[in-house]
């Protein structure tokens, strides 16, 4: 579990950079998303973020789009990397779960504001009784994780969210929790994330078999509230951020300089690979 909290925590922080690079630059991408409707320019922020260079593309869009999602993960090498990392051996999970999904952009086509504030928030309990909710509330993109709540918590975390990112184990399925407001962003783990979606979009039963706890067996979201994470994001928070190793050892004795969280995710990988070759 901590694995999979760590890895979802580092795809907010990426998402937030991609947010401000995006911003930055001239709104424009390495490789157009189809589905994204035509608008005015946003003006680029005049200032360029300290932390820019962490990402190789500086012009990512970071949702996938059904039109081109193929396209662009050749373009970003995620085509040779498997769950989490990348879609090899998922294209098909990838494809059907896309083609549910209205649109894949990243703010509402009438949003033009330039040069957004964003923050990160977290679920620790540091932030109880520390009143920043109206703080938090300030910030023009608040990115949220899992299934942290905030109604009945508005004063300590805020009443907004722009977007919420989840794995199939951690969305809400209380209505009681639904935003109209609120893009949820689907930061897909294993091929079974993706059936699991596909099936709630479709009306099918979910086989809770494969994953670490029971997911949520309704959506409490409209499809057009859903996205997908490009997994190329995953990727760059594990190898630049974590600087997990891309190869692991062969030798057990091998195996001191590597974390539990890094053969967490390893093991992860090895057994969505298994998982791939058995249901694609």
């Amino acid at each position: 579990m901590r694995g999979y909290l760590l890895a979802i925590f580092l795809s907010a922080v990426l998402l937030y950079y991609v947010l401000h690079c995006i911003l930055w630059r001239t709104n424009d991408y390495g490789v157009t998303p189809m589905e994204m409707k035509p608008r005015n320019k946003i003006q680029p922020c005049l200032s360029k973020p300290a932390f820019a260079s962490l990402l190789r593309y500086h012009q990512f869009h970071p949702f996938l789009c059904a039109a081109n999602f193929k396209n662009t993960a050749s373009f970003y090498g995620s085509d040779k990397f498997d769950l989490p990392y990348g879609i090899r051996a998922s294209a098909t999970h990838f494809r059907l779960a896309l083609w549910k999904l209205p649109n894949c952009d990243l703010f509402d086509e009438f949003d033009n504001v330039p040069c957004k504030k964003c923050v990160v928030v977290g679920n620790g309990g540091i932030l109880k009784n520390k009143t920043l909710g109206e703080k938090i509330d300030s910030y023009d993109v608040i990115i949220r994780m899992n299934n942290g709540p905030v109604l009945g918590h508005e004063e300590e975390v805020g009443r907004r969210t722009t977007f919420r990112l989840f794995y199939p184990e951690s969305v809400f399925s209380d209505p009681n929790h639904s935003d109209p407001n609120t893009t949820v962003i689907l930061t897909a783990f294993k091929p079974l994330d993706l059936k699991w979606l596909l099936e709630l979009l479709t009306g099918g039963k979910i086989n809770p078999n494969g994953f670490w706890k029971e997911p949520a067996l309704n959506l409490i979201y409209k499809p057009y509230q859903i996205r997908i994470l490009d997994p190329y994001i995953t990727r760059m928070a594990a190898y630049e951020l974590l600087h997990f190793p891309k190869a692991f050892p062969k030798n057990e004795n091998e195996y001191h300089n590597v974390t539990a969280e890094q053969l967490f995710l390893k093991d992860i990988i090895e057994k969505n690979f298994v998982t791939d070759l058995t249901q694609e």
